[in-house]
């Protein structure tokens, strides 16, 4: 079984690193488990796939491993991985409403 197929059998983020012999906060992965697994997927649909079976074990990890650091010092919402994070930082801004000036009491929109 290639190791691609073995991944595709873990069902929690927990098996992830420990399959691929990466640390972890449990804390951390406890917060952005979904995000760090999304972003994991993400970089490695940009990626050439490894076709040694040595190799491709040593590049998943890696591309867990930087999954997992982005997540150490940020929080989902900074790193907006899934589009409802986008929307609201998007969204938030979007209501935004700036007095550009006031006369005899009135503000101006």
């Amino acid at each position: 079984m290639t190791v691609l197929e073995q991944l595709s059998q873990l069902s929690s983020a927990e098996e992830f690193f420990r399959f691929l012999d990466v640390p972890f906060n449990p804390a951390v992965l406890q917060v952005a488990r979904l995000h760090i697994l999304r972003r994991m997927g993400d970089n490695l649909r940009k990626a050439a796939v490894e076709s040694d079976e040595n190799k491709a074990r040593a590049y998943f990890r890696a591309h867990l491993e930087r999954a997992y650091l982005d997540f150490v010092n940020s929080s989902p919402m900074q790193e907006r991985v899934f589009k409802v994070h986008q929307d609201a930082v998007r969204s938030r801004s979007a209501r935004r409403v700036h007095l550009t000036g006031m006369s005899s009491g009135e503000a101006k929109l």
